[in-house]
């Protein structure tokens, strides 16, 4: 996860978000957040004392994660991340959500 999150931090922090427009700043701000609370949704699971709690933590976790998958594929629309970049991507949240499981 923290792999992920570093690729996904050095493309976002090519933007200067201010300076795009209002719906692209949306995409690319909530994308940063999902990342951040993901990477740290992960490190709780990690973390659990417990099966229940860590039950719940990876719940939170994949969800999290799907936001981000949906985070890149809106951001690509805006040519945030290229074709390569999204498959790339994709197949990293999904190995990250297999390995919660």
């Amino acid at each position: 996860m923290k792999s992920l999150e570093t690729r996904l931090s050095g493309v976002l922090s090519r933007f200067d978000t201010f300076s795009l427009p209002e719906a692209e700043q949306k995409i690319i701000e909530a994308l940063r957040q999902n990342v951040v609370d993901a990477r740290l949704d992960i490190r709780d699971y990690e973390l659990s004392e417990t099966r229940a709690g860590q039950l719940q933590k990876a719940e939170e976790a994949r969800q999290r994660l799907e936001h981000v998958r949906k985070g890149v594929l809106a951001a690509s629309e805006y040519n945030v991340f290229s074709a390569t970049d999204v498959a790339h991507l994709s197949a990293q949240l999904e190995q990250i959500i297999e390995n919660i499981r």
